[in-house]
């Protein structure tokens, strides 16, 4: 009798043996408030842009300064990536934790060859005399184009992570729904592309 009261004392309870710390649906809430945030971020980006991105003091403006090529080259590296997310989806999905590791490794050359891209422009502006304190355009465009390249930097090192951990545990439902998440923020980070691609380098050049 003593030997079956010390085993219950000393065991879990039920609810802590079959209760997530971390439901499912709280995770996908949580993130969605977060990319909610980031929305907003990058709206009052968009409309600082807007309001100071013909404000050139007497200094070159988009025309003289943008290569829209090199832009273009780099939007696609952006957009490869976000497919290639899709198969490593398609992939976890299947089971296939091989594909979904080979996929997300892909996803991961595209975005640092977007990154890498990205500095390069920078570089290239600095160089010229076109950095961010020569006028009210180039701050604002520095540091809209430099947020968004932040969160891609920051989506790669989050990529990496959940490489290592797939690699170590397998596609638990725990990495499964870290995977959402990241697919949420990569596919989110390519929407925002797109309108800084169309807002500021097209408009730019060509209006």
């Amino acid at each position: 009798m003593a030997s079956n009261s010390t085993a219950s004392a000393t065991e879990a309870p039920v609810f802590y043996q079959t209760e997530e710390a971390h439901p499912p649906s709280s995770t996908m809430l949580g993130f969605w408030l977060y990319l909610m945030s980031d929305c907003l971020i990058f709206a009052a980006l968009f409309a600082t842009y807007g309001v100071l991105g013909r404000s050139y003091a007497a200094g070159p403006g988009p025309k003289e300064l943008f290569d829209l090529p090199l832009v273009a080259v780099n939007t696609s590296m952006l957009l490869f990536s976000s497919i290639t997310y899709g198969f490593a989806m398609l992939s976890m999905e299947r089971g296939s934790k091989g594909g979904t590791l080979g996929w997300l490794a892909i996803t991961g050359l595209f975005g640092v060859a977007f990154v890498g891209l990205e500095l390069f422009e920078f570089t290239h502006l600095i160089m010229e005399g076109a950095g961010p304190q020569r006028s009210a355009f180039l701050s604002s465009f520095f540091t809209l184009v430099g947020t968004h390249g932040v969160h891609v930097t920051c989506g790669i090192i989050w990529l990496i992570t959940l490489m290592v951990q797939v690699s170590r545990l397998g596609l638990t439902a725990a990495n499964k729904r870290r995977l959402m998440c990241l697919s949420l923020f990569w596919h989110f980070l390519d929407v925002i592309w797109i309108g800084v691609f169309s807002f500021v380098y097209l408009m730019g050049v060509l209006g």
